[in-house]
């Protein structure tokens, strides 16, 4: 009895530990990649496109957004390469550190005034550099949670690496309101815009301290030993297996299309939330505090979501919870963009919060689902692969689509309806993946 306690006690305590980290890098690691949508929508379009039509200056700036989703699924197929043959944990610090510094270095970019059109051109390289890091945390962060969680909490752990990039929104828009308070429009657009880039030293601090205190996890461990020992028999051959990302792409192609589909609408609706309602917003005569402000409640509401709904996936399983979601989420489209048109301060704050709430509870359960659909052998590449494939299709260029859209139509309305879209298509994903296992 004595036994057990202790090893249930050692068990929390890694968990914890593994947790901290896993938060932590996943927080720091998608505050940098936000921040950049967040200024793209504030600034960028007069630091780096100050010489075209406003309008065209801000599509520019949310095409070099999307820059940094086109370069995701190649960071996820060379991270999860790696990642399934070095280890999770050192893949997730390199990640990281890529992150940071290209993050970093953003902040210190001359503007166009400086060095014309170089500006531009090194933003969007730094971008790139963004995605590629972004691209190979993701399966990083979300391993080390499930693969070293209890079978029957994976969904609650495995949610904490979810749990991140919404922390990133708080943490990077409670920075940008920060300096918006502090400094006047002009300040804001001439330095001030660079302190929160600056900040991401604090990414490479963190990468460098995970880096010498955590372990790999203990399914990846096993698995190297078994693979090692197998090795090590008499008159064993060498071992010559394929790389996990052709074996992923060979003997998973379906799960692969279903995982980009799973996660098509989270991308899409997530980052119109995000980025699309702030300058909608702002250009309708809401202040940039008060739509910062929104954009942070509905995050806030994300946060608390996703570990609920991730716990309650663990005890109905994953698939009734991710259908539920889905449809919910979907439904919530039109709805969405008739409250932001309002261009009213409260209305526009319960627009996004509704789905703020439904893509947290979509959100929640998809690490413990993604590590049941593919084995240890490929789990990083086939999550990344998956997780990637949706986030080129769906995220990166959202913003950019959202306004075209309503540029070309004259109407918010075909913003729901391309929502709404991407939310059948989650819904099919999600309806056609067969259970894997009773959870599921």
């Amino acid at each position: 009895m004595v036994s057990t306690q202790s090893e249930g006690l050692a068990v929390r305590k890694r968990m914890r530990g593994v947790i901290i980290a896993a938060l932590s890098a996943s927080t720091l690691e998608w505050y940098d990649f936000y921040i950049y949508g967040t200024a793209a929508a504030l600034v960028f379009n007069e630091v780096f496109f100050p010489n075209v039509d406003p309008t065209i200056g801000t599509l520019a700036a949310f095409a070099t957004f999307g820059v940094g989703f086109l370069f995701r699924p190649l960071g996820g197929l060379i991270f999860g390469h790696f990642g399934d043959t070095r280890g999770r944990k050192t893949l997730l610090v390199v990640a990281m550190l890529l992150m940071g510094i290209a993050t970093f270095l953003i902040g210190v970019l001359p503007t166009y005034e400086m060095i014309g059109i170089a500006a531009p051109i090194l933003l969007v390289v730094l971008r790139a550099v963004q995605g590629l890091a972004v691209g190979g945390q993701y399966g990083g962060a979300m391993l080390l949670v499930t693969e070293n969680a209890p079978a029957h909490r994976r969904g609650f752990y495995g949610s904490f690496a979810h749990i991140g990039p919404s922390l990133a929104v708080i943490l990077s828009n409670v920075i940008f309101l920060v300096v918006v308070a502090a400094v006047d429009s002009e300040a804001l657009q001439s330095w001030a815009w660079r302190i929160p880039f600056l900040l991401s030293a604090v990414v490479v601090a963190a990468g460098l301290y995970m880096q010498l205190k955590l372990e790999d996890t203990a399914e990846f461990t096993e698995m190297r030993a078994k693979q090692q020992a197998d090795a090590s028999k008499p008159g064993s051959a060498p071992r010559r297996g394929r790389s996990p990302i052709v074996q992923a792409v060979l003997t998973h192609p379906k799960q692969l299309l279903q995982a980009g589909g799973m996660i098509l609408v989270i991308q899409v609706y997530y980052y119109v939330l995000i980025v699309f309602t702030i300058s909608y917003a702002t250009s309708s005569g809401i202040s940039r505090t008060t739509a910062l402000l929104a954009v942070l409640a509905s995050s806030a509401v994300t946060v608390v979501s996703i570990p609920y709904f991730a716990a309650l996936s663990d005890r109905v399983g994953r698939k009734k919870v991710l259908l539920s979601a889905a449809v919910a989420t979907t439904l919530t489209a039109f709805p969405f963009v008739q409250l932001l048109a309002s261009g009213n301060a409260a209305l526009l704050t319960i627009a996004v919060v509704v789905p703020g709430l439904t893509l947290g509870a979509l959100y929640g359960p998809m690490a413990a689902f993604y590590y049941e659909m593919f084995s240890a052998e490929i789990r990083y590449s086939g999550a990344s692969i998956g997780y990637q494939l949706g986030a080129v299709v769906g995220g990166g260029f959202a913003p950019l689509l959202a306004s075209t859209l309503l540029a070309a139509t004259g109407t918010i309305l075909s913003v729901g309806a391309y929502i709404a879209v991407a939310g059948l298509i989650s819904i099919w994903a999600i309806a056609s993946t067969k259970p894997s296992n009773p959870l599921a």
